[in-house]
This record gives C-alpha cells, sequence and structure tokens, in this order.
C-alpha cells in the first residue's frame, strides 16, 4: 500500500511547510461529500495518531487516515500550473469507477 507524490507536489509542499514553519507533512484522506460519494481531504500533517500510515516520497512524508487508504492506496498526487492564476493538486487515483460531472467528487 502507497500514496505518493511527483516531484512537483513534493517541491510545493516542502515550499508551504518551510513558509508556514511547521507541520510533518501532507495529510491525505476522503470524506463522504457530493454527488458520487467521496471528496479528497488535503491539510498539513501536524501529529500523527496510532490510526495513520505514514508513506514518504520524494523526501516529504504522506500521512493518510486508516479509513480513507482503501480509497487511495496506489494514488499518486502531482501539483500543477494551468495558468498564470489556476494551481492545484491533481489526484491520479486508480481505485476511481466513477466521478461526479464536475470533478468534485469519486466513487471507489
Amino acid at each position: 500500500m502507497a500514496v505518493t507524490l511527483t516531484n512537483s507536489a513534493a517541491d510545493h509542499v516542502s515550499q508551504m511547510l518551510a513558509k508556514r514553519g511547521h507541520g510533518l507533512g501532507l495529510r491525505l484522506g476522503t470524506k463522504k461529500s457530493g454527488c458520487t460519494g467521496f471528496s479528497y481531504v488535503v491539510d498539513y500533517a501536524d501529529d500523527v495518531t496510532e490510526e495513520d500510515r505514514i508513506f514518504e516520497s520524494h523526501g516529504v512524508k504522506v500521512v493518510v487516515d486508516q479509513g480513507s487508504l482503501g480509497r487511495i492506496d496506489g494514488m499518486e498526487v502531482d501539483f500543477v500550473k494551468s495558468s498564470l492564476l489556476n494551481e492545484g493538486f491533481e489526484f491520479r487515483n486508480p481505485n476511481v469507477k466513477d466521478e461526479c460531472g464536475c470533478g468534485e467528487s469519486f466513487s471507489v
């Protein structure tokens, strides 16, 4: 089981953690949401519980709660800039069976 970051995503997370001044890494998870079932939750990881799994990708820790891991196992996270004003994380999740039309939620 693993969740990975591209070089671009790892660089972005490292820069944001340095700017923030603290944090262990990136926390990824899922929550029930939208018309298809689940959405991604992205936050800083300031602590780790015994319910969390920790992966390391390009020197950055990725923390995933056990409940979300089955839905995002094998996922690669990229950070993309589509224009000067648009940038963000892009999720390549091999477990996704369906996505809503707006791309905000998915099912596994």
